[in-house]
């Protein structure tokens, strides 16, 4: 079996005009949630084993949060590929970089983050920002991770809802 955790970046600050879109740090509500979705990783026992964040600095800064907060003590795995991915993207580096990971958390964006969810389970959900979802492969390796098969969806954990 394997495990995925899949992410939206906490809320950004829209303050400074003059950022590029990747730059963009989180906004007050942002550091306020992160962490908080960390905590509730922890409570719930889903420590990854790896996290692969876009290389955006609010999912960046959201990835650091979370593994902060539930004590994970792995390095977070960076890369621009996730920037805006599309579903097949957060696929293709969960075949590269899985590795050994049984529970693995990548952190991203809308739209790609809710279209991974529907493609990977067969159900929409809205993922605001700093939502979580928690989705169960019957799958022995990340190399099986295709389009074609479908997850269990365990449960979503959305931070107003909490």
């Amino acid at each position: 079996m394997k495990y995925l955790l899949i992410l939206r970046h906490a809320k950004s600050s829209w303050g400074n005009t003059y950022l590029a879109d990747h730059e963009r740090p989180l906004n007050e509500r942002g550091q306020q949630d992160a962490p908080r979705m960390g905590r509730l990783l922890r409570q719930e026992g889903l420590i990854p084993d790896l996290i692969i964040s876009s290389s955006a600095a609010r999912a960046l800064a959201t990835a650091e949060a979370v593994a902060l907060a539930c004590g994970c003590d792995g390095r977070i795995q960076v890369t621009r590929q996730l920037y805006h991915a599309a579903p097949e993207d957060y696929l293709e580096v969960l075949r590269e970089r899985g590795g050994a990971a049984a529970l693995a958390l990548v952190v991203g964006h809308n739209p790609g983050i809710e279209e991974l969810v529907e493609m990977l389970t067969g159900q929409a959900e809205q993922m605001p920002t700093a939502a979580l979802v928690y989705v169960q492969f019957d799958i022995e390796s990340w190399q099986e991770l295709t389009e074609e098969i479908e997850g269990n969806l365990v449960q979503v954990w959305r931070p107003k809802e909490l």
